[in-house]
C-alpha cells in the first residue's frame, strides 16, 4: 500500500511549485507521481506532416518525487503526513498523523 494514491489531493512542499496544490494523476512508480498543472516543462516540437503532428510549442508535465508532496488534510486545510493502521476488522487504512482521522475507509 502506498502513501499517495492516484486521485489523492496534494500539496508540493518542495521546489519550484512549492505551495501549489493539485490532483495525482498518475503514479508511475514507488518515488516518482504526475500531479495536474504542476512542474510543466515547454518543449519545441518539430512538425510532422506524415503522422499529422503539428509543429510549435508544446507544454508537458514531467513526474515530480513523492517526497515533495503531501497529502492534503480538509479539517486542517493544510498538508500532512500519513501513516497506516489496522482497523478492528483487520482493514489496513491510511490515516493523518496529526488528527488521527482515517483518510479512506
Amino acid at each position: 500500500m502506498q502513501k499517495i494514491k492516484k486521485g489523492d489531493d496534494v500539496v508540493i512542499i518542495a521546489g519550484k511549485d512549492k505551495g501549489k496544490s493539485g490532483r495525482v494523476s498518475k503514479v508511475l512508480s514507488s518515488r516518482k507521481i504526475l500531479v495536474d498543472g504542476i512542474n510543466q516543462y515547454k518543449k519545441t516540437q518539430k512538425s510532422n506532416p506524415n503522422s499529422g503532428v503539428s509543429g510549435g510549442i508544446v507544454t508537458i508535465e514531467l513526474p515530480i518525487d513523492i517526497s515533495n508532496v503531501g497529502l492534503y488534510n480538509p479539517v486542517t486545510k493544510r498538508p500532512d503526513r500519513v501513516g497506516f493502521k489496522l482497523l478492528e476488522n483487520g482493514n489496513k487504512v491510511r490515516f493523518f498523523k496529526s488528527t488521527n482521522e482515517v483518510v479512506d475507509v
